[in-house]
């Protein structure tokens, strides 16, 4: 077992999931995102990605994102349709931010990585941005800094494994999900790669308590916030791009904690 191979096989997924999921005024990430489907379809995890890599291949388009953007606001963004949460934190607590932002936020501290926010308005455990770190980190561990493997397999295992399955199935039954509906399919072989390479247990399904209070209650007034920030910033860009928000990975000093 190549042990290099590997993390860069699994650096370009997760960067893969995160220009999927998390966007920049920058057309590039798009282009970028057409091209590691390209290279992935290739040589796909099993039979079903490789079913959902050429649907999304046949879906997105090489020249414009118009459509990708489209259906991602209409399942993240738009009022009129079911509002899909993608913070752990939402999925641990039913609050946009809580202990798993700070968990996020203590991993981070041990690592090169930092969230601009300048740039950047979700928060650290937001699927997105947890998908660009761990980008990041196998990358980092494939060119022989093996002092971030503990980092990654704790956030895999403490953050994204224990909701990755539940935003998976939400985001699978979505009724503007098209495009999206092919990427949960590819995710959930993937996600099934990352459990058995790093030895982590499929989480116990948590029954979460319904919330009465309509999604305006539901909705703290930082969060609100928030998404005016995130609207400001999208329409700053391009016209093409107007829906999305960036996501910029700074690097700084080590810090230790």
């Amino acid at each position: 077992m190549n042990e290099k191979n590997i993390n860069k096989a699994r650096a370009l997924y997760y960067g893969m999931f995160s220009r999927c999921f998390v966007f920049t005024t920058d057309t590039s990430r798009y282009f970028e995102l057409v091209n590691f489907i390209d290279i992935l379809k290739e040589n796909p995890l099993d039979k079903m990605s490789q079913e959902a890599l050429l649907n999304i291949r046949e879906l997105i388009k090489s020249d414009s994102n118009i459509a990708f953007m489209r259906e991602y606001d209409e399942i993240f963004h738009s009022p009129e349709t079911t509002n899909i949460r993608n913070t752990a934190s939402y999925y641990d607590e039913q609050v946009e931010s809580g202990k798993k932002r700070v968990q996020m936020q203590n991993f981070l501290a041990k690592t090169k990585i930092r969230r601009d926010e300048k740039a950047y308005c979700d928060y650290e455990d937001n699927v997105g941005f947890i998908f660009t770190v761990m980008s990041e980190l196998c990358e980092l561990i494939a060119n022989g800094e093996d002092q971030y493997k503990n980092t990654a397999h704790c956030i895999f295992e403490q953050v994204l494994n224990e909701f990755v399955d539940e935003f998976s199935r939400e985001l699978y039954e979505h009724e503007s999900a098209v495009i999206f509906k092919n990427i949960v399919v590819l995710l959930k072989s993937f996600v099934e790669f990352e459990r058995i390479y790093l030895e982590v247990s499929t989480p116990v399904t948590k029954e979460r308590i319904l919330k009465r209070e309509s999604q305006e209650d539901e909705i703290s007034q930082e969060e609100i916030a928030r998404r005016e920030r995130n609207r400001l910033l999208r329409e700053s860009g391009a016209k093409i791009e107007q829906e999305s928000c960036s996501v910029d990975v700074a690097s700084d000093v080590e810090v230790d904690i």
